[in-house]
């Protein structure tokens, strides 16, 4: 059942919520519209305003448009995950980076000595994990507001497509595909839990 908020509830109007939750879907086939650097561009423009601790933005990402980086890939996903990423127009490589660290000077720039102090973090890897998945969460809401289709996946050998692909101290956390969906993109809708379901209020 589609709970729709009473009018004035929400900030933003019923087409918008429609195009960012309600209507949105995880798309497994993709059209062959390409999806330009432009698009990609603005997506990063609003996902880079996702909240962070310490503004960390540790989010990296790798675009995947080429033939060539795409045939590199496709040997590192999951078997299921070959067919709808060779079909999608933008695959991007999701990755946090643990170096977060080297940017707080510039990022963070009021604590004095941030840099220094989350180099000696042994928590610094998790703090990377946390926060880049935070943004990945904004990422696809960022592809759905560019009226794409995202496709998010974890089925991937993360080794390689980190040997492959990645820089440094990046780890890759996920992969997601976006672009305009093609035939037969949907599986069936599945039941989302009610407020009373998820929801505990003390």
């Amino acid at each position: 059942m589609t709970t729709i908020a009473p009018e004035g509830l929400l900030a933003i109007d019923a087409s918008a919520q429609d195009l960012l939750f309600r209507e949105a879907r995880t798309a497994n086939t993709f059209s062959d519209e390409p999806v330009t650097d432009d698009q990609l561009r603005a997506i990063y423009d609003l996902v880079k305003w996702a909240p962070t601790a310490m503004n960390a933005q540790p989010l990296r990402l790798v675009a995947v448009h080429t033939p060539q980086a795409r045939e590199r890939l496709l040997p590192l996903m999951a078997e299921g995950n070959r067919a709808k990423t060779a079909s999608a127009p933008l695959t991007l490589i999701v990755a946090a980076d643990e170096d977060f660290h080297e940017h707080l000077p510039v990022t963070f720039p009021h604590r004095e000595g941030a840099r220094e102090a989350m180099h000696a973090n042994p928590g610094r890897p998790a703090m990377a994990r946390f926060n880049a998945s935070i943004q990945l969460g904004y990422l696809i809401l960022g592809i759905r507001a560019a009226g794409l289709a995202a496709g998010p996946m974890a089925g991937f050998d993360a080794a390689a497509v980190e040997k492959e692909f990645l820089e440094g101290n990046q780890r890759a956390i996920a992969v997601v595909n976006a672009g305009k969906p093609g035939p037969d993109a949907w599986f069936p809708r599945n039941p989302r839990l009610e407020f009373e379901q998820a929801v505990k209020v003390v």
